[in-house]
């Protein structure tokens, strides 16, 4: 899940876009709405976690211009204004959510994960295909009883392959989901990733569900 963290405090900025890396979002970050209009225009993010007060343009009018066009990303406004008709304008404006500063790093995170799965019409947290499920709160993975033990960026591509199953997701839509703007590797890493990933919840079992497409991508289904 690919996330945008705009917050003009670089301090606060920092901690919440390395906590939120810990917790296995791919997090870019940015201080200014300028800068925070280029990014949500030029990537697709599962979710923007954007402040009000900040240089250039503040929060509400980077939620107006986004709304205008028609940019549907989720949004959860971080702010010191707690007034009434503040909270009013930022919903009104298009945020999905409202969360005034200070504010605890659970709760946040709870924020997050509630409006991401309002965003894809998921109720649960635990996503299952045959006998192979995802807990999203917890980063259990399991095929039937067995626990599975993934690496960060292993239990990342199987989210969001699971998002997406029965879709056929290419290299190329992996990297822009998994990796923030700092990565510069190539999509023979994605491959060496597949490899891992597929020994780890394929190998030993009858049914398949980690599947290549040649020259396309990968998509989680079952046989």
């Amino acid at each position: 899940m690919r996330l945008l963290v705009v917050e003009d405090e670089k301090h606060l900025n920092k901690t919440i876009t390395e906590r939120l890396s810990k917790q296995g979002y791919t997090v870019d970050s940015c201080f200014d709405g300028e800068d925070a209009l280029y990014y949500i225009e030029n990537t697709t993010y599962d979710g923007i976690i954007l402040d009000v007060m900040m240089p250039k343009i503040n929060g509400f009018e980077v939620l107006r211009i986004m709304r205008s066009k028609k940019i549907l990303t989720p949004v959860l406004m971080l702010t010191a204004k707690d007034a009434d008709e503040d909270v009013i304008m930022g919903l009104d404006t298009g945020a999905n959510d409202y969360l005034t500063k200070p504010f605890s790093f659970e709760i946040l995170c709870a924020r997050i994960r509630a409006m991401l799965r309002v965003k894809e019409n998921v109720t649960g947290s635990v996503l299952e295909i045959a006998d192979l499920s995802v807990d999203t709160t917890t980063r259990v993975v399991k095929r039937g009883d067995l626990a599975i033990e993934l690496s960060s960026k292993e239990y990342s591509i199987l989210e969001y392959l699971m998002r997406n199953k029965g879709i056929v997701v290419s290299k190329e839509k992996i990297e822009e989901n998994i990796w923030n703007y700092d990565y510069e590797g190539t999509s023979d890493v994605i491959k060496v990733y597949i490899h891992h990933l597929r020994k780890k919840i394929d190998d030993g079992y009858e049914k398949k569900l980690l599947h290549t497409v040649k020259n396309v991508g990968y998509v989680i289904k079952e046989d």
